[in-house]
């Protein structure tokens, strides 16, 4: 398993994340906090840059080899949410999850969104849903970097898990 946390902060979860998958997993954690390096190497490593910076995100899973499983507990701001999904889902295993927490910011002006705000994450989580929908429509698709690679989407109190697989053409079958 090689997972890439957003938000080190007192690199807690690391270690929760080295305990549930074991010393075999690639656990690195990125932070734009330079006092997170303090946790380099207990139970992961730990890289310093911002999420919003997708040629760090890029270099760091690079470095990891891939990733399978991405958890975004990072700023909780819209731009942020955003850019790092764009950045990284295109680079998540198929078969990969990207899980995004803190969604309840997503009502909150302070962190760029607000109910019924364009930039509100689940208008987006709307648009993904079409997307991965589009076989059924004919509007195309507007993020087709992500939405066109989507297989799954489950929404929970302040939680949204996207996951990633193979898209198929729906088939219809008659037995009888």
């Amino acid at each position: 398993v090689r997972m890439l946390e957003i938000g080190v902060y007192q690199g807690g979860s690391l270690g929760m994340w080295r305990k549930y998958f074991g010393n075999e997993a690639i656990i690195y954690g990125i932070d734009i906090n330079p006092e997170c390096a303090a946790f380099n190497g207990h139970d992961g490593q730990v890289r310093i840059g911002s999420q919003a910076d997708s040629g760090f995100l890029e270099s760091v899973v690079a470095e990891m080899g891939g990733v399978d499983i991405v958890l975004d507990d990072g700023s909780h701001e819209m731009k942020h949410i955003h850019s790092s999904l764009k950045a990284l889902f295109p680079l998540l295993s198929n078969g990969g999850t990207y899980f995004i927490e803190d969604l309840h910011t997503c009502y909150w002006r302070p962190w760029g969104g607000g109910y019924g705000s364009k930039d509100n994450f689940f208008h987006v989580v709307g648009e993904l849903i079409n997307d991965m929908h589009h076989w059924y429509h004919d509007s195309g698709f507007v993020r087709q970097e992500i939405g066109s690679a989507l297989s799954g989407i489950h929404i929970h109190d302040s939680i949204v898990v996207l996951e990633k697989g193979s898209s198929c053409p729906p088939v219809h079958s008659q037995v009888g």
